[in-house]
């Protein structure tokens, strides 16, 4: 069975997210064969692209992998996020925890390099620039080329990244 990662741009403008959310539910139902199975979803569920992708993911039918980069990842993420995030792990077939306190960009770099060894593919939503910061969409997806992964950008026309 295939599984798919996600990473992408958190922050997005609300217009981009739902061409977000489209352009990843077209994406899930693309790897949906009849009479195959669905996809296994693999994400760190932070806010925008990874829960948008994850609840794609279970909307399908399909299985979910959370990766908890360290204890303290649900406190840095918005509190409005809180109960997407809790909806998500709990419907998440597994959970991996990181061995990490801090929810800092080298546990979020962990976080995603454990996420993508659980995957065969990526799916990015990025606008093909630099990461602003270590651990960014960039850095993961240099990391899934660097592997031989397969990765799809996936940067909706008109998208727009603050």
């Amino acid at each position: 069975m295939t599984s798919v990662a996600i990473t992408g741009h958190r922050g997005l403008p609300a217009q981009t997210l739902a061409q977000v959310d489209r352009a990843l539910r077209l994406e899930v139902a693309l790897r949906i064969r009849p009479g195959g199975p669905i996809p296994i979803g693999v994400s760190c569920l932070a806010d925008g692209p990874d829960s948008l992708f994850a609840q794609a993911i279970l909307d399908a039918g399909g299985r979910l992998i959370a990766v908890v980069p360290a204890r303290r990842y649900r406190a840095s993420l918005p509190a409005a996020h809180h109960p997407v995030y809790d909806r998500l792990v709990a419907a998440a077939d597994r959970v991996i925890e990181l061995n990490r306190e801090q929810s800092d960009p080298q546990a979020h770099q962990a976080g995603s390099l454990r996420m993508l060894d659980e995957a065969d593919e990526l799916l990015a939503v990025w606008d093909g620039l630099p990461a602003r910061g270590f651990g960014g969409t960039a850095d993961v997806v240099a990391t899934a080329r660097e592997r031989g992964m397969p990765v799809t950008v996936i940067w909706p026309e008109g998208a727009e990244r603050p």
